[in-house]
């Protein structure tokens, strides 16, 4: 199986120019699914610090890069939505944040901010010992006793322990940050949620955060993530 991608078929959240060459790294098996970029894109692409894959390999090799926590030794480990990089040595730590248009950009972050990561509950189900399993949009399951959490909600993962620490409900009044569509990028509260009848999407009404000097928009509730008022903060 070819270790390449055609730059012009890759997904719109791939940081990458389409017309400059053919073929750019394939990303191997890993969550985010097809919409998980390649670390070693991030690395080369966004960052500068390699030139190569082989270079993105030495770094890996001496534990140089951690993604949520974790050291990486796969150059083409899927990176996505909401997840830490942190490089130790460098003291850099960035969060993976979609900027408008829905491209996926690092923000830099504190060092504390970088020890938990966000995650959207996309689903729940019940399993073994009458405990709730909550599957993230990462594709990650986190486990909980308690059965307070709803899809659409957000939770905080701590990288060390793998638990939940913080929680919020996807409701009139949180702030929340389009992901994808036209308004990715936008922050602001959510005003109203339009519960659609059947299997259409329900709709979701936001508007700007006083300040921002942007208008408020509509998409639907796949679109937006709940966020903490200091998420995008912490770099200040």
């Amino acid at each position: 199986m070819s270790n390449h991608q055609k730059r012009l078929s890759v997904p719109k959240s791939w940081p990458v120019e389409r017309k400059t060459d053919t073929f750019t790294v394939k990303a191997g098996a890993g969550p985010h699914g097809k919409d998980g970029v390649p670390l070693v894109i991030l690395l080369r692409d966004v960052l500068g610090y390699v030139d190569s894959k082989k270079e993105a390999r030495y770094a890996l090799s001496e534990d140089a890069i951690l993604v949520n926590g974790d050291p990486i030794n796969d150059e083409q480990r899927p990176i996505g939505m909401f997840d830490i990089i942190a490089f130790p040595g460098r003291e850099e730590y960035y969060r993976v944040f979609p900027d408008e248009g829905g491209r996926l950009a690092l923000t830099a972050i504190d060092a504390d901010a970088a020890d938990s990561r966000l995650g959207k509950v996309d689903g729940k189900r019940q399993v073994t010992g009458g405990v709730t399993q909550l599957s993230l949009h990462d594709g990650t399951n986190v486990t909980v006793d308690e059965d307070e959490y709803s899809v659409n909600d957000s939770v905080v993962v701590d990288n060390e322990s793998k638990e939940i620490v913080a929680h919020f409900p996807y409701e009139e009044g949180a702030l929340v940050t389009a992901i994808r569509g036209n308004h990715a990028g936008k922050i602001g509260t959510v005003d109203e949620i339009d519960v659609t009848s059947g299997s259409g999407s329900n709709n979701v009404t936001v508007s700007a955060d006083e300040g921002e000097g942007e208008d408020g928009f509509k998409t639907v509730e796949e679109y937006v993530v709940v966020i903490d008022e200091n998420f995008t903060g912490d770099d200040e």
